[in-house]
């Protein structure tokens, strides 16, 4: 089968189109993916700047979705199954075999591009908000980079969740992808914080979600309403900023590190219950999943550098194989 593996950690660039054997599927889910996502990870395994380092050459991806070969008897998954994965050993590959707890059945209105794109932004973003920052009902969010792919989850998360949303954006183009993922309000980042403080008649908002970091972070913590809660979902815009801790003491705030996968590692079981949290709300429409913009197997480079030149919108997928 067709795989893409990183073969130096010389950038999206390091990144060919390799053969490879299938995986050993014994007592495994085995599935043919159809698509795979692309994450802000995924990019920075390709320089060595991840924080889990893997031994050269191995297939990047964590995620996709597609249809089940085969799986164990008392899986309680069958053939045919239309599913999204997590894989651990990568998902830029036409096959994947993984545990049965990392499969997680589609409805049929989640198309399988769609679904390749789901898990990894998605979870984050719930676990950020329910497991990090304890949200409450009629609590207001702020997002950050609302137009990429883990401000576009964000959005449609906190709505499924009956929150509302502030999405902050660089450009009117990004404004009108936010507002088409359900973002109440819509503000600019130049001035972004003064429009906060007037849609919210000076009060602030009670969470914050932050995947850039960078040098809007005071503004952030200037931002959160009495007992407001800050939750650094990584730093796209590259700079990781520091806290003046006595800004937590004076209004009683918290910044808060929202590190999904390393949660799941030391927590067995927990993406099954998030997705009995999220399945329900799927099924019944009440959480959306946006089209990816999808690439082609081969310039799965070109996905990467979308994500370099930060020029993405929204989530970004492979078409591994025709859907």
């Amino acid at each position: 089968m067709y795989a893409q593996q990183l073969t130096t950690a010389s950038g999206p660039a390091g990144v060919q189109l390799t053969e490879i054997d299938e995986p050993d599927g014994t007592g495994l889910v085995v599935v043919d993916l159809h698509a795979a996502g692309v994450s802000f990870p995924d990019l920075l395994q390709t320089t060595g700047s991840y924080q889990i380092v893997r031994e050269l050459p191995f297939v990047l991806g964590v995620e996709g979705a597609g249809v089940v070969r085969s799986a164990p008897e008392d899986s309680g998954i069958r053939a045919g199954q239309r599913v999204a994965v997590l894989a651990s050993d990568g998902a830029w590959q036409q096959t994947v075999a993984v545990e049965p707890d990392s499969v997680f059945p589609l409805p049929d209105s989640v198309s399988l591009t769609a679904g390749a794109g789901f898990l990894m932004n998605y979870l984050t973003v719930h676990f950020a908000l329910d497991e990090r920052a304890r949200y409450r009902t009629g609590e207001t969010v702020l997002v950050h980079g609302a137009a990429g792919g883990v401000g576009v989850a964000a959005l449609q998360v906190a709505a499924a969740l009956g929150l509302e949303t502030i999405a902050v954006v660089s450009t009117e183009e990004k404004a009108g992808i936010a507002k088409a993922n359900r973002a109440d309000h819509v503000v600019l980042v130049d001035g972004w914080k003064d429009r906060v403080r007037d849609l919210t008649g000076g009060r602030g908002v009670d969470i914050i979600l932050d995947p850039v970091g960078g040098d809007r972070f005071t503004d952030s913590l200037r931002s959160l309403a009495p007992n407001g809660r800050l939750v650094v979902l990584g730093f796209t815009g590259g700079e990781i900023p520091t806290v003046k801790v006595n800004r937590l003491l004076l209004r009683n705030i918290s910044v808060l590190g929202a590190g999904w996968g390393e949660y799941v590692r030391t927590n067995p079981g927990y993406t099954s219950r998030q997705w009995a949290a999220l399945g329900p709300l799927l099924e019944s429409g009440a959480l959306q999943i946006a089209e990816p913009t999808t690439y082609s197997f081969e310039h799965a480079c070109d996905a990467l550098r979308t994500l370099e030149t930060r020029s993405a919108t929204g989530k970004i997928a492979l078409s591994v194989r025709p859907s």
